[in-house]
């Protein structure tokens, strides 16, 4: 029932800019955080940016500040990623996912991908010049 759909990859070029989606069905996003992750080839899994269920309080890895925000569209409920300003580095795998949201009100959401339960199948995200 609970299912999570990413979509808005593609190949763009160094400096260009996509806003990724993250379309949740089957539960309501003040219940849940959701992060992205990435993952390119041979490497390791890397938390990108997470937004908490409860107050939309956000984080993001030092790779991401300043250039990308997450945001949450409660009517669409939806979760984005707008990614600005990107380079080859950038260039992986991009997977949303959701953990339940603890009932505290000092609360970042982590970006470590051990608490996250539920996984969408991801979108590529390639930038080449």
């Amino acid at each position: 029932q609970l299912q999570l759909v990413e979509s808005g990859g593609g190949l763009v070029q160094p400096g260009g800019s996509l806003r990724l989606s993250c379309a949740a069905t089957g539960f309501n996003l003040d219940w849940y955080d959701i992060g992205w992750f990435r993952q390119a080839p041979g490497k390791e899994r890397e938390g990108v940016s997470c937004i908490s269920g409860r107050l939309g309080n956000t984080n993001y890895a030092d790779s991401a500040k300043g250039r990308f925000t997450i945001s949450r569209d409660d009517a669409k409920n939806t979760v984005y990623l707008q990614m600005n300003n990107l380079s080859p580095e950038d260039t992986a795998g991009y997977y949303c996912a959701l953990q339940p949201s603890p009932l505290v009100g000092s609360y970042v959401c982590p970006l470590d991908s051990i608490p996250y339960s539920d996984w969408g199948q991801g979108t590529q995200v390639t930038v080449s010049s």
